[in-house]
């Protein structure tokens, strides 16, 4: 691993090749807040795959790419005299020193969980009106359900035991099971997304992910599904012409592997 001095030399590097860039390529001459925003999230979903793959090489290139991208927003605000590189970094170890004050003053915590709420406290003396406004509009809703739940642990709104979270979901998928039974599509709706909602918070309770969760399970259903296809391949019979019956032979022969 390289010394903080070669850290530097290398992040002096990236911030010299990204003034060329903007200076010398049409392609990122080109380039806005805006039009770099999609690409952005997609960089991030791929370094979200590289961990759950556990791909350390990959994670190492994407965390390049979000970084790149860091940088490339911070040489637009510098164009404009908004914000630079440094301002961003000046900006964020403020705040992490103003959030720690366990750390940089003379606050005594006694575990996470009181970091967690002292983190919050604070936010709302920074002048934000809910906890909830550091929530992203546009994060997609499984993730922002999460995180409106962490969000609301952290002032202390939150159940006592998971026995009382499993209850809560027994009781919701029982209001969806009336809501189905009327037909009432938009209630039906209303109370699929309790149901979830709930999981989501059962699922914080057992420690458990609900986004890698559920990832775990798409990649083990893509797994036998194309095994499944596999072997309707081997045997020339598209499975469109199979019956449900043969499916489950080999979708149970996947499951064993």
């Amino acid at each position: 691993m390289a010394d903080r001095q070669l850290q530097l030399q290398a992040f002096g590097r990236l911030l010299d090749i990204m003034d060329d860039l903007r200076e010398k390529c049409p392609w990122d001459r080109k380039q806005t807040l805006q039009t770099l925003r999609h690409l952005t999230i997609e960089e991030t979903y791929e370094l979200g795959d590289a961990i759950l793959y556990n791909d350390l090489n990959e994670v190492k290139k994407e965390l390049g790419d979000l970084l790149l991208h860091i940088v490339f927003y911070a040489k637009i605000g510098s164009e404009t005299d908004s914000f630079d590189i440094a301002d961003v970094c000046n900006e964020i170890c403020d705040k992490l020193i103003h959030r720690h004050p366990h750390i940089y003053s003379d606050t005594v915590v006694k575990d996470e969980e009181e970091v967690k709420q002292n983190w919050e406290k604070l936010k709302l003396k920074e002048g934000k009106k809910s906890v909830l406004e550091g929530v992203p509009r546009s994060l997609p809703a499984l993730v922002k359900a999460s995180r409106i739940q962490d969000k609301a642990k952290g002032v202390g709104f939150d159940w006592e035991e998971p026995s009382q979270v499993w209850d809560k979901v027994q009781e919701e998928l029982a209001e969806l099971q009336d809501e189905v039974q009327s037909g009432d599509k938009d209630r039906m709706e209303s109370e699929f997304g309790d149901v979830l909602f709930s999981m989501i918070n059962y699922a914080r309770f057992l420690d458990i992910n609900p986004e890698d969760a559920l990832e775990r399970t798409n990649k083990k259903f893509i797994k036998r599904f194309q095994y499944l296809e596999s072997k309707a391949g081997a045997l020339g019979k598209p499975l469109s012409e199979m019956t449900l019956a043969e499916m489950d032979v080999f979708w149970n022969e996947a499951k064993k592997l």
